[in-house]
C-alpha cells in the first residue's frame, strides 16, 4: 500500500522545518506523498517539489486557510489549487494581513500584562523580514516568550497567555469557512474540512459538507479512533472524500512534536487522483 500524509507545515508558516526537510522526513517515514499545507500561504511548495523530485516523493500542493464562524476558528485545507492564480494569491495576502493584525493584538495584550515583547522580536524568532509571503503564527510568539524567560515552554505560553480565553488571546474578524471553500474551488482545488474533532461543532461540519466542501480530515493526530470513525462515516454518507494528516509542525522546546510526526496519520495514495479530479 502506498501511503500519504496530507497535512504538514513548514517554515513558510509556523512549522520548524524547511519544506525540503518535510519531504525528506516523508521519505524516511516510507510515504509515497506528502502534503505541504502552510497557513494562508503557498510559499513553501516550490522548494518542496524540487526536493520531491530528487527524493522520489510526490508533493501534494496545498494551503490551510484560516476562517471563523460564530467566533470559532475553523480551518479549511485546499489541495491541488492553482498556486499561480493571481486572485488566490491576492486573497491569501489579505489573509496574511488579518494574521498580522491578530499578532499585533496579541503583542499589545502581552504588553498590557507587563511583558515588553515586540513584533520585531517575534519576527527574529520566526526568521522573517516582515515583507514576504511567509506567515508568523502564535507558536512564534510562544517561542519568543520562552526565549525572553516569560514562560518555561511553548505549551506554558499557550496555557497561560495565548490560547482562546487566556488574557493575551486576540482574534480579529475573519472570512467564513464557506467563503474559503469557494476560494479553493475558484482556484481549481478541492476543499477539505481540517481536524473537525477540534471544533466541537459537528453541525457546522455537516453544513460545510452539504454546502460543497469536498471532504473531511477524519484521520488527524488529535482525533481518537472513535472520532476518526465518526467523521469517516459522516463524509462517506455524503459521498465525500476522507483524508488523513499528521498536522506536523515540528518539535518545539518544551512542547514535543506538535501535533504529531510526519506519517503519524496516513491514507492510501488512491485519494490523490480523487483530489486532482
Amino acid at each position: 500500500m502506498k501511503l500519504v500524509d496530507l497535512h504538514t507545515h513548514t517554515t513558510a508558516s509556523d512549522g520548524l522545518h524547511r519544506p525540503a526537510d518535510n519531504v525528506r522526513m516523508a521519505r524516511e517515514a516510507g510515504l509515497h506523498a506528502v502534503g505541504i499545507t502552510d497557513h494562508d500561504t503557498v510559499a513553501g511548495i516550490d522548494e518542496a517539489e524540487i526536493a520531491g523530485k530528487k527524493l522520489g516523493v510526490e508533493v501534494v500542493p496545498g494551503v490551510e486557510i484560516s476562517t471563523a464562524e460564530d467566533g470559532k476558528d475553523i480551518h479549511i485545507l485546499g489541495y491541488y489549487i492553482d498556486r499561480r492564480n493571481p486572485v488566490l494569491l491576492e486573497r491569501l495576502a489579505s489573509q496574511r494581513q488579518v494574521r498580522n493584525v491578530r499578532n499585533e493584538g496579541i503583542i499589545a495584550n502581552l504588553n498590557r500584562l507587563g511583558i515588553p515583547i515586540t513584533m520585531a522580536e517575534v519576527e527574529r524568532v520566526a526568521g522573517r523580514s516582515g515583507d514576504g509571503d511567509e506567515t508568523v503564527g502564535r507558536p512564534h510568539i510562544a517561542e519568543a516568550l520562552v526565549r525572553r524567560g516569560a514562560v518555561s515552554s511553548v505549551q506554558e505560553a499557550f496555557d497561560k497567555y495565548l490560547a482562546k480565553g487566556k488574557p493575551a488571546y486576540f482574534n480579529p474578524p475573519r472570512i467564513s469557512p464557506f467563503e474559503a471553500v469557494q476560494w479553493i474551488h475558484e482556484a481549481g482545488g478541492k476543499a477539505v474540512v481540517a481536524h473537525p474533532g477540534l471544533y466541537g461543532r459537528d453541525e457546522l461540519v455537516e453544513r460545510l459538507l452539504d454546502a460543497g466542501a469536498d471532504g473531511v480530515e477524519a484521520y488527524h493526530s488529535d482525533h481518537s479512533p472513535e472520532q476518526a470513525e465518526h467523521y469517516r462515516r459522516m463524509a462517506e454518507a455524503r459521498g465525500k472524500l476522507v483524508t488523513a494528516g499528521s498536522d506536523f509542525h515540528g518539535e518545539r522546546k518544551g512542547g514535543g512534536v506538535y501535533h504529531g510526526p510526519i506519517g503519524n496519520r496516513t491514507v492510501d495514495a488512491g485519494i490523490l487522483e480523487q483530489l486532482r479530479r
